[in-house]
């Protein structure tokens, strides 16, 4: 094996192994997507010998129907207050407390990004209300960076995020046009490394548009430049994606062909 694909086999299993594996379409929340979930399920344990993704990400509604087909090491994962981040806490806090009594081991919570250009933002309260109702879970707070403004209101928003007690600073819904991208990706690493609490609890997960193993190595490298080699693990870094784990599984079996140039 060449350098160059041994570097880009070791790539797309650390890309594997950090994995949320993510079904959330429209519709699904209130109605229907179990066969869809069945499938998931199926493809984040994989063949034998593949290895296995680090979670799943559903509905809440579909939360302990994925718990139920999993086994113990790949986690469960449901998003609240999604994808819009209201500004109901109530809402949030149900939707966290569905998320608990289904048996799921995290929660992707959207922070409500559109308070922050208001004075008296409802997040900090939001927060603290999900992470009270999740306690013992892990706590992924989805911040929707491609709809803020400026760095400045990002690196508000990843302060509440941290004050809150979230384990993971989260870039995106991957619901909107504009999701993961590098330049949000080192405001939010540059937050969890500059606060020496955070620094060695608190992950990093961009989300959304991430499709091929190329795009995940953008963000590995990211992640281990700002926070060290040590945290490229499922504990300190996942990605939110539904499409990347073809190209990962076409990089395991030898049939990907990487365009001239890329590196990784």
């Amino acid at each position: 094996m060449t350098p160059q694909l041994s570097a880009l086999d070791a790539t797309a299993r650390t890309a594997l192994a950090c994995l949320d594996l993510t079904s959330l379409a429209d519709g699904h929340d209130v109605a229907g997507g179990e066969a869809e979930i069945e499938a998931l399920c199926a493809k984040a344990i994989g063949a034998p010998g593949r290895g296995a993704t680090a979670a799943v990400c559903v509905w809440p509604r579909l939360a302990a129907f994925a718990r139920a087909r999993l086994p113990a090491h790949i986690a469960v994962a449901a998003v609240a207050n999604f994808p819009d981040g209201s500004s109901d806490i109530e809402r949030a806090v149900r939707d966290t407390r569905a998320i608990v009594d289904a048996g799921a081991q995290e929660v992707d919570v959207v922070l409500p990004y559109r308070d922050l250009r208001f004075p008296h933002s409802a997040a900090p309260a939001l927060l603290a209300a999900v992470r009270r109702a999740c306690d013992g879970l892990v706590l992924k707070v989805i911040l929707e960076t491609g709809e803020m403004a400026d760095a400045a209101t990002i690196d508000t928003a990843c302060r509440m995020a941290l004050d809150a007690g979230a384990d993971f600073l989260k870039t995106s819904t991957g619901k909107k046009p504009v999701s993961a991208t590098p330049a949000a990706a080192g405001r939010l690493l540059a937050a969890i490394a500059g606060d020496a609490a955070a620094r060695s609890r608190v992950g990093f997960k961009p989300a959304g548009g991430i499709r091929t193993v190329a795009d995940a190595a953008l963000y590995i490298g990211l992640t281990a430049q700002a926070l060290g080699a040590d945290a490229v693990n499922p504990h300190h870094f996942r990605i939110g994606a539904s499409g990347l784990l073809s190209d990962i599984e076409a990089v395991l079996a030898g049939t990907h062909r990487p365009n001239p140039g890329t590196t990784y």
